[in-house]
């Protein structure tokens, strides 16, 4: 279980790299292909809004990387967790406020991360 749990947390913060990136970087070339039903007109007004938001998600993915560098299992299993929970409870209210696909995007691969900590 171990590997797939590395595996999975591995790959939540993949997510959350890319996040970074399109938020950060790539707001106003990217970001209306992904995000089809915001105003293309709003992406120029939003980009430090979005900027802001990109870094909040690279202290979740900083975390996840962060927990692979924890030598004690106990303590790194317990800094996935925190860090896969705030994932998956940015997931829900993204869902609740923004889109139902961030749901899909973010809440369950941090899900299933969590039950394959949780089972390590």
């Amino acid at each position: 279980m171990l590997i797939a749990s590395n595996i999975a947390i591995g790959f939540v913060a993949l997510i959350h790299i890319y996040i970074v990136w399109l938020e950060m970087f790539a707001w106003t070339t990217r970001g209306p292909k992904v995000f089809r039903g915001f105003p293309k007109d709003l992406f120029p007004a939003t980009k430090v809004m979005a900027g802001n938001q990109g870094l909040y998600n690279g202290f979740l993915a900083a975390g996840l990387i962060w927990s692979y560098f924890i030598t004690d299992v106990v303590w790194s299993s317990n800094v996935a967790l925190f860090f896969l929970g705030c994932v998956a409870v940015a997931g829900i209210y993204g869902a609740a406020t923004a889109s139902k696909q961030i749901l899909y995007v973010q809440t369950v691969p941090a899900a299933i991360a969590i039950g394959l900590v949780l089972f390590r």
